[in-house]
């Protein structure tokens, strides 16, 4: 690649550092590729987990369902890490003041009982479930620093971590009922504000592990027992501005909640 991923992802490090807004760099930084972008994105991520001393919890998958890409004017998944210090559990609180502009996602999350490796073909649904232990209904955190949505471009975005800022967990569950058909519904201070169905990702959410599995061996790497994985929102991101209680609630899996301070 033409660009520098070191002096790119110190870039971002002090972008992050000062609050300052999404602006797509990827063209004039001589980021050209989906392999130039998630080259950027290994090197901010280490960066990020060296100065934090921590290690990954898992991945995020971005974009699995037609309303988040035509929500972001883009047309396939995207993947970040979640560092280990960023994950919440159920009743966590946030502060918006923490944030430029925090965004939240509604999923259904996956825990890996072994290593998942596709080994050059495509996963089935069984095979993965195979190699899931459990499940749990979680909600992703975003930090999109204000970003304008119809200037997005996927390299950008794919680079700064695909905008992952942590994620807030419910309690795993096993066995679990049919993902496909789960409801999904989301509740600001008791309001019903959106509702979708575990077969709007991709499918089925299995899919978005077996895509996953499929990028990680392309990059070198895989998914290993114990990795969480959050695998697409059900419904369009939530961009709190007030002081909130959400509830999150998942056909046969429970809930999750959060609060937002302002």
């Amino acid at each position: 690649m033409a660009g520098d991923p070191e002096k790119i992802a110190e870039r971002l490090i002090e972008e992050h550092r000062r609050g300052t807004q999404f602006q797509p760099f990827a063209a004039a930084a001589g980021v050209a590729s989906l392999t130039d972008a998630y080259a950027v994105q290994r090197e901010y991520v280490r960066r990020l987990m060296a100065t934090r001393g921590v290690g990954a919890a898992g991945y995020k998958i971005g974009l699995t369902t037609k309303r988040m890409q035509e929500m972001c004017g883009l047309d396939r998944p995207v993947a970040g890490v979640v560092l280990s210090d960023r994950v919440h559990a159920s009743g966590a609180s946030l502060a918006l003041a923490d944030y430029v502009r925090i965004g939240l996602e509604f999923e259904i999350a996956v825990r890996l009982a072994r290593d998942l490796r596709p080994d050059g073909r495509a996963l089935t649904l069984a095979e993965v479930a195979d190699a899931v232990d459990a499940v749990a209904p979680a909600i992703e955190i975003i930090e999109d620093r204000g970003a304008d949505y119809a200037a997005l471009d996927a390299l950008s975005l794919i680079a700064d971590n695909s905008w992952n800022a942590g994620i807030v967990l419910g309690s795993f569950v096993k066995p679990w009922p049919d993902l496909a058909a789960a409801e999904a519904t989301v509740f600001a201070d008791g309001a019903l504000i959106d509702r979708g169905f575990g077969r709007d990702v991709l499918g089925h959410p299995f899919h978005s592990v077996a895509w996953l599995a499929a990028h990680l061996a392309d990059n070198g790497t895989a998914l290993r027992a114990g990795d969480i994985v959050m695998t697409g929102s059900l419904v369009t991101t939530k961009f709190p501005k007030k002081s909130s209680a959400y509830r999150y609630q998942l056909g046969g899996l429970g809930a999750v909640a959060l609060t937002i301070d302002a």
